[in-house]
C-alpha cells in the first residue's frame, strides 16, 4: 500500500494528539488540530473531512500499515491510546519495509571506498543486527559484486572532493610500464568505475588531452590552489562514454562498426545481456546463431570482452580488429603448443 504525503502527516498529528494524555480528544478536536496543522505544514485552506479522520484512525487501527494502534473510545466520545505509551513512531516495521531495508544494507555494504560509507559502518552493523533479531535471519539475500583486496579505493573521496570543489591534484604515479613513480598537476574531471577498479579521467596541466589513470596505481595525493583549476570545455561526459566498453578512450577516438559472429550456443546469453548499449540484431542463422552490430572505440576492453567468448565469437569486421583478434588467438594457440 502506497501512502501519500498528506496522510502521513495527518497520522502524525493524530498520534501526537492521542499521545496527550492530560486532554481529552473528540473527533471534532482531532478535526480541527488536522486541519490547523495541514495549513501550517503545507498552506492547505480546506481543512479535513470528518469521512477521512474516521478512516485515518481505522487505519492505524489495523495492521495495513504495521501500525496496529490500540486506539479506543472512552465515553463513547474521547479517543485515546488504551496503552499511554504507545506511539506509531515506535511501532515496528511492515514486512514489506523489513524487506526493503534489509535490501537497503546490503547494498549500503557492498559500496566501500567512499568515507561516508566508512563512517555510516557503525550504523549499518548496527541497523542489520536489528533487522536481523527482528527478523529472526542473518543470512543476505543480496551479493553484489566485490573486491576487497583493491587497491587505490581509499583516494575515492579525496578525489571526489577535488572534482566538486574543482582543486588540482599534485599525484605520484606510478604506470605499470614506469620503473618509478612520476609526479605531476592534474585537474580532476571524472571518477569512473568499470569491473570493480576505479579510475580518474583528468587533464595534466602540462598536456591538452585527456587521460586515465588507474586509482590503484596511485601513490599520493596533495591538494593544490584551486586558482589554477582548469575547467574542460569538450564533449559532455554524460556522452564521452557512449561509443566506449570500459574506459580506454582518447578525445580523438570514435566509435568504428563492429560486425560479430556469435554461435548458438552464446546467442542467447549475448542477446539478453547485450555487450554493449550500441548492440543491434543484424542476422538470425538457421543454426541459432546471430550477427550483432556495435557501434565502439577500438580499444583493449571491448578485446577482452571478445577474448572472453573463446571460440563462440568471431569478428566478421572491421578488419583491423578482426586481424588484431588473429594475432592474438594465434598468441594464444603457441601458449599451448609450447
Amino acid at each position: 500500500m502506497s501512502i501519500n504525503k498528506l496522510a502521513l502527516i495527518r497520522y502524525k498529528i493524530i498520534d501526537n494528539c492521542l499521545r496527550q494524555t492530560h486532554r481529552k480528544w473528540t473527533l471534532d478536536n482531532l478535526i480541527e488540530k488536522v486541519s490547523d496543522g495541514l495549513y501550517e505544514l503545507e498552506g492547505i485552506h480546506t481543512g479535513v473531512s470528518k469521512r477521512t479522520i474516521q478512516s485515518d484512525i481505522q487505519l492505524m487501527r489495523s495492521n495495513k500499515l504495521g501500525y496496529n494502534a490500540p486506539i479506543v473510545v472512552a465515553k463513547r466520545k474521547f479517543y485515546t491510546y488504551e496503552d499511554p505509551s504507545y506511539s506509531i513512531s515506535n511501532s515496528p516495521l511492515s514486512d514489506g519495509d523489513m524487506s526493503k531495508m534489509r535490501d537497503a544494507v546490503d547494498i549500503l555494504k557492498h559500496l566501500n571506498g567512499f568515507s561516508y560509507f566508512d563512517e555510516m559502518s557503525d550504523m549499518i552493523a548496527r541497523l542489520e543486527n536489528n533487522l536481523s533479531k527482528q527478523e529472526n535471519r542473518s543470512t543476505s539475500c543480496i551479493q553484489l559484486e566485490s573486491n576487497k583486496l583493491l587497491k587505490g579505493l581509499n583516494w575515492i573521496t579525496p578525489i571526489h572532493k577535488a572534482i566538486r570543489e574543482k582543486i588540482p591534484l599534485l599525484i605520484m604515479y606510478k604506470s605499470f610500464k614506469s620503473q618509478s613513480p612520476q609526479e605531476a598537476v592534474y585537474f580532476p574531471y571524472l571518477l569512473k568505475e568499470y569491473r570493480n577498479r576505479w579510475f580518474l579521467i583528468c587533464k595534466p596541466k602540462k598536456r591538452k588531452t585527456l587521460i586515465t589513470l588507474a586509482l590503484d596505481r596511485i601513490e599520493d595525493i596533495a591538494e593544490m590552489a584551486k586558482s589554477g583549476f582548469v575547467e574542460y570545455d569538450g564533449v559532455d561526459f554524460e556522452r564521452y562514454y557512449e561509443d566506449t566498453i570500459g574506459v580506454t578512450k582518447s578525445e580523438r577516438d570514435r566509435g568504428h562498426r563492429v560486425i560479430l559472429q556469435v554461435d548458438p550456443s552464446n546467442a542467447p546469453y549475448v542477446l539478453t545481456k547485450p555487450m554493449h548499449a550500441s548492440q543491434q540484431l543484424l542476422k538470425t542463422g538457421a543454426d541459432g546463431s546471430i550477427c550483432i552490430r556495435l557501434d565502439v572505440v577500438l580499444n583493449y576492453e571491448l578485446e577482452r570482452e571478445i577474448l572472453g567468448f573463446g571460440e563462440c565469437i568471431k569478428v566478421l569486421a572491421p578488419k583491423i580488429l578482426q586481424d588484431k583478434m588473429k594475432r592474438r588467438a594465434y598468441k594464444m594457440l603457441q601458449q599451448y603448443n609450447s
